[in-house]
């Protein structure tokens, strides 16, 4: 990479120039965005099985860092659901020993995906496979909360769903009772708020309230515990683990650059405070992670709730996201001895009401009554994300779309046989014209041959190209063994129209190559039509099989391919 196109992945100047007109907002929407971010940073480091100081951290050091080095003006990063989902099986697995070194080893390939320059691959997967995917976390994230709503500690399976009802079957009252009492003041309040004051935080004033309940009754419910006053001194992870450790760690970069893209993406949508550069938030989101995993938190990436909560509150440039993460920084130096009464129910039922906000109803409508490949494409991701992993889930997906892409392109593809044009002509009977139309690849190359191969009783073929838009090496190869096929019946072939972009294609795969004669390859129809019409087509010479009698060219000269033919 040059040094100039390295420069444009670092930060600038220009990211603050309209920071004189916009900081009192700034300042606004940091603290707003604070404010809503804590509960969910301690919901999401407890999920995870890392412990709420790990989200903590991760709100503080990576929100701050990818708001520095990031390509989004406003976007807001943190620990999220999505990664929650990723993290909990891999933390369950490996331990807890294992974090610091996978938020590296995924940081570093993350940041490695930005400076090789992959970050507009987000414009591949489609609007389905990203709802689908959405969907499936929302589903995922909902289950996972079930043991901590419940008083019980999670099952064995790795399955979100199973573990879900194996957690059930050990609950006791009155744990299983004082829990479900606490989530349910949790999710009405953060109802009652969503309803009456939109932008006000009602999951903090929830914490808060059932917090206060749980500590005034002495109610007997597990609670976040002990945290630091402060932030952990920065070590580096054991790397003699690290061969074993890759492939989770790709499953989290791989989750970590996707989500981080289509927030960015959304931002950018949503607020008027310019694009966002792909690659430039790549290699914040790695830098982001590396720092968090050294300071002992997990992986980050950008948040899309938070980054709307932030926009709507007024943020314009990064100092938001950087004062949301020094707002978090105080809370662990001031207030982590009130922090540590918080009952774990109260942020499940935080995070519970926050999956069934993930995706709105309107858009599974909207998905599901587009057209039937879309509603599949939806089903299929939402499905394997929940029943087998969220990678896995977004290649199917992938997979999915671009079958049902490929089998719509192929069904509006066509070979079609025309008549002549002009006034009919004795022997035109003998002459098919064939115009080919959209698109002519492997998925529809095959009906061509079939098609213009079953003819009978014609002695010469014009094939129309210039109307055909996609050519790709399968469908040039198919043109050649067609004319080769029909020469070798006998039947001349003649090609009218092939596009400059289609030609050197056309070339290396001896479509030229195989016509008796360069002659055969026209640029104008009446042209091709007239040499067609001047192999005669008289009476058919005795034993010659029903080849032309008369083989000469328009102009009157023997044509240089009839000995080919003889």
């Amino acid at each position: 990479m040059t040094q100039r196109g390295l420069r444009g992945l670092l930060p600038s100047r220009t990211d603050y120039s309209a920071l004189p007109r916009t900081w009192r907002g700034d300042l606004l929407a940091g603290v707003t965005v604070g404010i809503v971010a804590l509960p969910l940073a301690l919901a999401f480091g407890v999920s995870s099985g890392a412990g709420a100081e790990s989200g903590l951290v991760t709100a503080i050091i990576a929100g701050i860092v990818a708001a520095v080095f990031g390509g989004s003006n406003v976007q807001v990063s943190g620990p999220t659901g999505a990664m929650v989902v990723v993290l909990a099986p891999i933390m369950a697995a490996q331990g807890t020993g294992a974090l610091a070194l996978i938020c590296l080893l995924a940081g570093v390939l993350v940041l490695l995906a930005g400076i090789l320059r992959l970050g507009r691959t987000i414009s591949y997967i489609p609007w389905p496979v990203i709802e689908g995917f959405t969907l499936g976390i929302a589903v995922i994230i909902f289950l996972q909360q079930v043991p901590t709503a419940t008083g019980t500690t999670p099952g064995e399976s790795t399955n979100a769903a199973i573990s879900a009802v194996q957690a059930l079957l050990t609950a006791s009252w009155p744990k299983l009772g004082w829990s479900l009492l606490l989530v349910a003041i949790v999710v009405v309040i953060m109802l009652v708020s969503l309803k009456l004051a939109p932008k006000f935080p009602g999951s903090l004033l929830a914490i808060v309230i059932a917090g206060f309940l749980a500590a005034l009754l002495g109610l007997p419910v597990d609670v976040i515990g002990e945290l630091p006053t402060g932030l952990p001194a920065p070590t580096l992870p054991d790397f003699s683990h690290a061969g074993s450790l890759l492939a989770p760690a790709l499953a989290v970069a791989a989750l970590a650059a996707i989500e981080s893209l289509l927030a960015a993406r959304v931002a950018a949508s949503i607020s008027d405070t310019g694009p966002y550069d792909a690659d430039r938030e790549l290699v914040g989101q790695g830098l982001a992670s590396i720092a968090a995993g050294l300071f002992g938190g997990m992986p980050a990436t950008g948040a899309i709730a938070r980054t709307a909560v932030s926009i709507r509150a007024g943020a314009r440039t990064r100092l938001a996201a950087v004062v949301h993460g020094l707002l978090l920084l105080a809370v662990v130096l001031v207030g982590a001895s009130v922090v540590s009464h918080i009952p774990l129910a109260a942020l499940a039922g935080v995070l519970m009401v926050t999956s069934c906000r993930m995706i709105a109803p309107s858009t599974v409508r909207a998905v599901m009554g587009s057209t039937r490949a879309d509603a599949v494409v939806f089903v299929i991701t939402a499905i394997v994300t929940v029943s087998v992993d969220l990678i896995y889930a977004v290649l199917i997906g992938l997979l999915a779309a671009g079958f049902f892409a490929l089998r719509q392109l192929a069904g509006a593809s066509g070979v079609h046989r025309e008549e002549l044009p002009g006034a009919a002509q004795p022997g035109d009977e003998r002459i098919a014209l064939f115009r080919l139309e959209g698109a002519l690849f492997f998925g529809a190359a095959e009906r061509m041959l079939e098609r213009v191969t079953a003819l009978r009783d014609i002695e010469v073929v014009l094939i129309r190209m210039s109307q055909l838009q996609i050519l790709d090496a399968t469908g040039a190869q198919v043109i050649t063994d067609m004319i080769v096929s029909l020469e070798r019946r006998g039947i001349t072939v003649l090609v009218k129209g092939i596009q400059p972009r289609h030609l050197k294609l056309a070339e290396r795969v001896g479509v030229l190559r195989s016509l008796r004669h360069q002659n055969h390859l026209f640029d104008d129809l009446d042209a091709a039509v007239a040499h067609a019409r001047s192999h005669g087509f008289g009476p058919r010479p005795e034993g010659l099989g029903g080849l032309p009698g008369n083989l000469t060219s328009p102009g009157g000269q023997v044509d240089e391919s009839a000995g080919d033919r003889l």
